[in-house]
């Protein structure tokens, strides 16, 4: 079980993650996932500015990403649409929160990408 800590002791985003997961009301506004994805594409610009490097699935300049199109081939089907959407619109027609359903996927492409869940 992934215990609550400050963010100067994340090491990457998957522990940024982790600790989203733990209090998702405190840190995605209405549990909205185009929050969370704005969330990351600021934590990849800090990435660029502070010349830092760690896998980052969530976005790439100029093309898809691992995450999109890992969710895409799961789906069966090319989309246009950012994770966050495609996430949100299949939690709508499941009735499941989407926070939660990106939660599930999450650990699911951790676990075929070998990034383990802490």
């Amino acid at each position: 079980m992934t215990k609550s800590k400050p963010p100067t002791e994340f090491e990457n985003v998957y522990d940024f993650l982790d600790q989203v997961r733990l209090r998702s009301g405190m840190w995605v506004p209405g549990s909205s996932l185009a929050h969370l994805d704005s969330m990351l594409l600021g934590y990849r610009v800090a990435m660029e500015v502070h010349d830092a490097e760690e896998d980052f699935p969530f976005w790439t300049p100029g093309g898809d990403t691992p995450f999109d199109t890992w969710l895409n081939e799961r789906n069966g089907r090319p989309s246009a649409l950012r994770w966050s959407t495609q996430i949100e619109r299949e939690a709508e027609t499941t009735g499941t929160p989407a926070i939660e359903l990106f939660f599930t996927l999450l650990d699911q492409f951790r676990a075929e990408h070998q990034q383990p869940a802490r």
